[in-house]
């Protein structure tokens, strides 16, 4: 069947439709990594997206559950160049295309995609649709312009947990890592404050020695003091930082009170409470081999990236907060730590789903800041 995409600046691209048909509008990116299709569609910080995969194949080794990073598929709409009609993979369970077409995700393929990313990139991240419909350029273009923006969009509160619940799972697939401590060992109660939170930063907090209990966006910080947790972990998610504005009270209640670890989203967050200022960028870091440069140790990190907005660093008082990582692609910050209080932050994704391991140090670093704080 005909699909067509149409972006807000009125480019219009004709492909065939796989998954579910019918209508899907967001926000249009592209992500640049080879593999771990299944990881990036579901991801939560994906809401509210149309995304475009760089590589022209897609598909290739099916979908398994084991891979997955939420329970079902989080994006609004997917594009790929090539869907392969035959996938093969001892691990698979079903086609992309199946499952797609069983979560009704719609997606688009055939279209040039490196002529989209080329456009993205130099125009910025547009509002787009994709449509089976076969209505006109004109209507889809009008459709484009009456949907919800990125900027001001609070999506946490969209995919979070509706309710407390608690992790104890570990990555128990031949593939993962190994776990860092037994069961014996487990000794460290957690609050995880779920943005969008995805299973395998759950797992790798776990496999360091954490009892998890992950607790909806907007959960009140005075009841997370009552229970008398170890550590508070802040998670990834989707939308615009500073929309989340009962995220940002809640860290500011906690600052100074338990130690503090966030990631991405969580990132942005602790540096709006700390009173720093988010912008967008134009179209965003997605993929997994973004070099970022540890300012405190000097070396280099290749990570698993995926955000639209960014920490304006100079909006940190630096008597206050210590500026860590740099991305080497554009000096964007992508890291800080607070000189005073237990707290710490990285705005890419150290659990590294998909991506390389480069960063898994930084569970350690919070590991470490949880024995030094109890000690005290």
């Amino acid at each position: 069947m005909e699909a067509k995409l149409v972006l807000e600046n009125g480019a219009v691209f004709i492909g065939e439709s796989f998954g579910a048909t019918g209508e899907t509008t967001g926000e249009v990116v592209f992500n640049t990594s080879m593999t771990g299709y299944q990881e990036i569609i579901t991801d939560p910080s994906y809401a509210g997206q149309i995304v475009t995969m760089t590589y022209p194949l897609i598909g290739n080794y099916g979908v398994n559950p084991e891979d997955f990073e939420s329970a079902k598929p989080q994006v609004a709409g997917f594009i790929v160049k090539e869907l392969s009609n035959h996938p093969s993979n001892f691990r698979a369970t079903q086609s992309l295309e199946d499952w797609l077409t069983e979560h009704s995700i719609i997606g688009i393929e055939g279209i040039d995609t490196r002529m989209l990313t080329k456009m993205i990139r130099s125009v910025g991240a547009m509002r787009g649709i994709i449509s089976t419909l076969g209505e006109s350029d004109d209507v889809l273009l009008e459709k484009v312009k009456r949907s919800q923006q990125m900027v001001g969009w609070d999506l946490a509160k969209v995919v979070t947990t509706r309710e407390p619940y608690e992790w104890n799972k570990v990555d128990t697939t031949p593939y993962a890592l190994a776990p860092l401590r037994s069961s014996a060992e487990r000794k460290w109660k957690i609050a995880v404050y779920d943005y969008g939170v995805k299973f395998n930063i759950l797992r790798r907090l776990t496999s360091y020695g954490c009892d998890l209990t992950v607790f909806p966006a907007s959960f009140p910080a005075e009841k997370i003091l009552e229970m008398n947790f170890d550590g508070i972990f802040l998670s990834n998610g989707p939308g615009d930082p500073s929309a989340v504005r009962y995220g940002i009270k809640n860290i500011r209640v906690l600052l100074g009170k338990k130690p503090i670890f966030g990631i991405c989203l969580g990132h942005q967050l602790l540096a709006l409470a700390l009173g720093g200022r988010t912008y967008k960028l134009k179209f965003g870091h997605r993929g997994a081999n973004h070099p970022v440069k540890n300012l405190v140790t000097n070396t280099i990190e290749i990570t698993s990236q995926n955000h639209g907005f960014a920490v304006d660093p100079d909006s940190l008082d630096p008597s206050s907060v210590e500026i860590t990582h740099l991305n080497l692609n554009d000096h964007t910050n992508e890291g800080l730590r607070h000189r005073l209080y237990p707290a710490f932050s990285v705005q890419y994704h150290p659990e590294a789903s998909p991506g390389p391991h480069d960063s898994d140090y930084l569970f350690e670093e919070f590991i470490r800041l949880l024995e030094q704080t109890n000690a005290e």
